[in-house]
């Protein structure tokens, strides 16, 4: 029997919805509200509520998405995470330095919208990060030229075991082409599963100093 996904669907039955007057001033403390709370609901270990979207616009006009980590909300509110700038996403944010991030927990019948300017994290940032990582992360790191064309899962595997060899005994240093991009939000949008497909978007828009909220419709 095939299956129809026309008739794959959840009716959301979150009754506490979103209202105006209960949401954070700023929209940065709302997320970290909404992020313990799916951090305290993760289902098990193959589930990641750091998970998100990144969204980026290549220099011909072609959009692109692909998942990777939030790894820190900095001092200065900017959502971080870390990548090689050899990367295909790091010459799209080169050409264009705007990009979307979204969450989605579904446990929770919730997700989050992140729209912002994105640039490169100071190089202390990345290596105070780096160090951080697992070993056979920092060596994958070496390892991999990301993005890049790779003849064959050995040659992969060989460039690993050659970058064991080097750095047997110290410290991976931290490569050239690798280290952090920092995204300053100037647009939340906070999303509530609601039955009947009611449901709400809260939307966060920077005006001066502030913030202003308004409600979407569904």
């Amino acid at each position: 029997m095939s299956m129809q996904l026309g008739d794959l669907r959840t009716d959301y039955q979150h009754q506490d919805g979103l209202l105006e007057a209960n949401m954070a001033a700023s929209p940065i403390d709302e997320f970290k509200g909404w992020l313990s709370l799916a951090i305290a609901n993760s289902p098990g270990e193959w589930f990641e509520p750091t998970a998100m979207t990144l969204a980026t616009v290549g220099p011909g006009g072609q959009p692109a998405a692909r998942v990777v980590l939030l790894k820190e909300i900095d001092d200065a509110n900017r959502f971080v995470f870390f990548t090689s700038y050899a990367s295909d996403k790091a010459a799209e944010l080169a050409a264009n330095p705007q990009a979307t991030l979204a969450f989605y927990w579904g446990q929770l019948g919730r997700q989050v919208r992140i729209d912002g300017t994105v640039e490169k994290t100071d190089r202390e940032t990345s290596a105070k990060y780096f160090a951080t990582r697992p070993r056979s992360s920092q060596l994958g790191a070496v390892a991999s030229d990301q993005s890049h064309e790779v003849t064959s899962r050995e040659t992969l595997e060989a460039a690993l075991a050659a970058a064991e060899a080097k750095y047997e005994g110290q410290d991976v240093p931290v490569p050239d082409d690798w280290g952090g991009y920092q995204l300053t939000p100037t647009r939340l949008e906070f999303w509530q599963g609601r039955p009947n497909r009611l449901h709400d978007r809260l939307v966060y828009q920077r005006e001066g100093d502030g913030w202003a909220i308004r409600r979407l419709g569904p």
